[in-house]
């Protein structure tokens, strides 16, 4: 229930579960932005989350935008993939930083197919789909290359 959420101290933004909340927040430019990016990813789908994770990366509070480098790692394990949004985001951040935990939790090591390497699985949109349309997952994508 949205009367439960205090936006100052974060209190209840981890059941968050109304995208438009999070978006009229931003609007108003609360402070706990990130802490709520992790509510949504908890409590939303991955198309729902994953443009509000992005945009909480970009926050101007470097322990918000770190807890919004937590959901992107939450929703990943959530759903075992990736939008190519939160790819690039985590590719950008790099694999050290705010964004550590995040790839961690969301990358598997490759061995044979790949040459070695950090992978992830990645969701995006087939060419010619609607919005909502069907699906199609990249299982190994490089996201680090390592050191053979």
């Amino acid at each position: 229930m949205a009367s439960d959420r205090d936006w100052e101290s974060g209190k209840g933004l981890l059941g968050i579960d109304d995208p438009a909340e999070w978006d009229a927040a931003w609007e108003r430019g609360e402070s706990c932005l990130g802490t709520a990016a992790i509510g949504l990813a908890l409590q939303c789908s991955l198309e729902e989350a994953s443009p509000r994770i992005v945009r909480a990366t970009q926050l101007p509070h470097p322990e918000q935008r770190g807890y919004a480098f937590t959901a992107a790692g939450t929703a990943a394990r959530l759903n075992r993939e990736l939008t190519p949004e939160l790819y690039a985001v985590l590719r950008r951040e790099g694999p050290k930083g705010l964004a550590e935990d995040a790839i961690n939790d969301t990358l598997t090591r490759d061995g044979a197919e790949q040459g070695g390497g950090l992978v992830a699985a990645v969701r995006g949109r087939r060419r010619g789909d609607a919005a909502g349309g069907a699906r199609a997952s990249f299982p190994a994508l490089i996201l680090f290359p390592t050191a053979a």
